[in-house]
């Protein structure tokens, strides 16, 4: 089982080519507004989490783009997390256009990690009972 979000992007003019294609460059972006998303809907502020010291950089990311996302779509992202987290989390995301075709598969890897120490650590505590409560596995 998974905990999965969806967030609604419509693509700016900015975001596209001449040709009026998505740049790649956004789809880094993309995932990003939408694990922000996805955290929200659990209750849990990114802000806050950086308040409190614990930073989130992005270890890894994976994309396999299958179609393009043109100017003026609204995109579905997809989001899920499929497994507990330690000192890593991983998001799954499908991206969606608005005729429903999958346009993209991605995923990241991000680390926890102290904001003073800069070193990794594990999951907060806080986070992982929310998250053992929504995913069953």
């Amino acid at each position: 089982m998974s905990i999965i979000s969806e967030t609604s992007i419509k693509v700016r003019y900015s975001e596209t080519d001449q040709m009026g294609v998505v740049h790649h460059g956004n789809y880094a972006q993309y995932l990003e507004l939408s694990r922000i998303d996805w955290l929200s809907r659990l209750g849990v502020s990114y802000k806050s989490m950086e308040e409190s010291g614990i930073m989130l950089p992005v270890f890894k990311i994976d994309f396999k783009f299958k179609q393009s996302a043109f100017f003026d779509d609204e995109l579905t992202v997809k989001t899920s997390l499929k497994k507990i987290p330690a000192a890593r989390i991983v998001f799954d995301y499908e991206i969606y256009n608005q005729k429903q075709e999958l346009l993209t598969i991605a995923s990241t890897t991000l680390v926890f990690v102290d904001s003073e120490t800069r070193k990794p650590i594990l999951c907060p505590s806080y986070l992982l009972k929310i998250i053992e409560k929504e995913l069953v596995i």
